[in-house]
């Protein structure tokens, strides 16, 4: 008998295999959503992909993304689908849906609304929760075919929530029992595939109603007690997010980075990532950040620092969620008109001069999800607007202060605000600007390329499916192998741009089926135009359950994005297959 035939063949193409190896050129065969034959292809194909003249890829592993909710409803998975993106890691930062216990529905949404800016109206109408246990949540998301796979992380505050009831919001020590209870139900989880556990410990991080997160405070023995769930397994990972004391000095410092390794260390010796960003308030604790990771992983216990291939920026616009104005008076009595009939009563002189005579009411404050950084944002309007650019059209991601709002402020004589409102007008008011609000403390990204370079970094932090009406960086991957693999002359080779976002991040969290090009893998892959790779401008839409509103980000040069061996993107589109499914930790690694 012959060679059976191939499902799909992709050939002609360079082939960066995601080991960090040099490309080469290679032909890729792809049978019952494995890849079979990679070199010269020795079996006829049913579909053919031609990748002349581009560069063939794993498939992106995103290891920072909040689509819990999302996942729930939606089959598409935008913007990640579109970005190369064939596995997205929920959970993190510890907020999630599961476990839940009916009385605490609305809690978890309005926590989720309130961290990761998401509509509560699009949550409570989209998620129509049909579990309790973590499993069943699993189960739930499993049952629904999607683009790509989603892996799922165990959240501290849905899971203390549901052991603690009313006491976990309080932010009231665990006892012991609240402990024992809480690691029974994460083993539970972990043996039934999720592939970890996260925790937030952030004093920025509010519910909609401007309440602490449950977990924020957590103290050692809870984390501890958490960490020891994970030991016996092979798999498992730990993920925080913290600003680590940032306002209390350096012992605080030094106490929280102990704890978080102290619960790694009860874990076994399980894989530990942390977000790592700089900071304006203090610009050199990404520094000490990495010193500590560095740190720990030499002496056993595995750390990781996830960070960002560019700033972490705010995108300001009169239908995004935030602009300088949406708390002065004049313009809160014509924020619910159409944006047409807005534009046009503030082009009318005598609106705007009474506008900017006015002062901002409070934003921030209890009852509310904004953050305090708003509040000193327009305190601070003249050092806030140094970084205050024109997003444009193809987008800018690093510009210099002498192309700032308050650079133009200065050099025409006008006043910062009435600058940044003129420059809300343009376009008829659907332009955008661009607020990078962490790494980008000197107005370079020279920080973040010397983050990005450290042997210990994992390149995540994308918030897919968070912020979604000021933030839009699930773009992430394109925009790393334009700007690191392509446009920069400190860059890096395109072969380490693409292991870091598919080979390492895989084999972090465990994943043993994916991430490499190489027979006997998932096929998980793309073929991508890297020389013409080009993002488009975020768009704003309205498209989330109960209308709520989101942006968006194209991009051009995704020949084809292909799942478990099935095409989902085709010439920058998707193509309407959903072969994705729950990516369960140990499933994952029986290839």
């Amino acid at each position: 008998m012959g060679r059976p035939g191939l499902d799909l063949a992709i050939i002609g193409g360079t082939l960066v295999d995601g080991t960090g190896g040099e490309p080469r050129r290679a032909d890729v065969g792809v049978r019952d959503g494995c890849i079979v034959e990679v070199g010269t292809l020795g079996s006829d194909a049913t579909r053919t992909i031609d990748a002349e003249g581009a560069i063939v890829t794993p498939g992106f592993v995103d290891l920072h993304c909040h689509y819990d909710g999302q996942a729930a409803w939606d089959t598409e998975m935008l913007p990640s689908a579109v970005h190369g993106v064939t596995t997205a890691v929920l959970g993190n930062c510890g907020v999630g849906f599961a476990p839940v216990r009916t009385r605490d529905h609305e809690r978890l949404i309005r926590l989720m609304e309130g961290v990761e800016d998401i509509p509560g109206s699009a949550l409570a109408e989209g998620l129509r929760y049909r579990w309790e246990t973590f499993g069943q949540y699993m189960d739930a998301l499993d049952a629904m075919p999607r683009t790509l796979d989603v892996a799922l992380q165990v959240p501290h505050d849905a899971l203390r929530l549901y052991v603690m009831g009313d006491r976990a919001e309080a932010t009231e020590s665990a006892t012991d029992d609240d402990v024992t209870k809480m690691a029974a139900l994460l083993r539970e989880a972990l043996d039934q595939g999720a592939l970890g556990f996260s925790t937030g410990r952030t004093d920025t991080h509010r519910s909609a109603d401007g309440r602490a997160t449950p977990a924020s405070e957590a103290t050692l023995r809870e984390l501890e007690g958490l960490g020891r769930a994970f030991v016996g397994l092979s798999h498992g990972v730990l993920q925080a997010v913290s600003d680590f004391d940032m306002d209390r000095g350096p012992a605080c410092f030094d106490a929280e980075i102990e704890l978080l390794v102290a619960m790694a260390r009860a874990s076994g010796g399980r894989p530990l990532s942390l977000s790592t960003l700089e900071r304006d308030a203090d610009s050199n604790q990404w520094r000490r950040i990495l010193a500590r990771v560095s740190e720990a992983d030499a002496a056993g216990i595995p750390m990781r620092a996830q960070v960002a291939p560019r700033a972490i920026g705010v995108i300001l616009g009169l239908e995004a969620t935030f602009h300088p104005f949406v708390g002065f008076p004049s313009y809160k009595a014509i924020a619910a008109l159409p944006l047409a009939e807005r534009v046009a009563r503030m082009r009318d002189e005598s609106f705007r001069d009474r506008l900017l005579a006015e002062k901002s009411e409070r934003l921030a404050g209890d009852g509310s999800s904004v953050p305090p950084l708003a509040d000193k944002l327009l305190e601070h309007i003249d050092l806030a607007a140094m970084r205050f650019f024109r997003l444009g059209d193809p987008p800018r991601y690093e510009a210099p202060r002498s192309e700032s709002l308050f650079a133009e402020a200065m050099a025409t004589g006008r006043s910062t605000l009435r600058v940044i409102y003129d420059a809300l007008l343009e376009e008829d008011g659907r332009a955008l600007l661009y607020f990078p609000l962490f790494n980008y403390t000197e107005a370079t990204l020279d920080h973040a390329r010397e983050m990005l370079a450290h042997p210990l970094a994992l390149w995540a932090l994308s918030d897919g499916g968070a912020h979604v009406g000021t933030v839009c960086d699930a773009s992430f991957p394109t925009f790393a192998l334009m700007c690191w693999a392509r446009d920069r002359r400190d860059g890096f080779p395109l072969e380490t741009v693409v292991a870091a976002l598919s080979a390492r991040n895989a084999a972090y969290v465990g994943f043993a089926d994916r991430g490499l090009v190489r027979t006997g893998m998932r096929a998980d892959l793309n073929v991508i135009d890297h020389a013409t790779l080009a993002l488009a401008r975020p768009r704003l839409v309205r498209d989330l359950p109960a209308g709520g509103k989101r942006f968006l980000q194209d991009a051009r040069g995704y020949r084809a994005t292909v799942c478990a061996g099935i095409v989902t993107v085709e010439h920058d589109r998707l193509t309407g297959a959903a072969p994705g499914r729950v990516a369960r930790a140990h499933a994952s690694r029986l290839r």
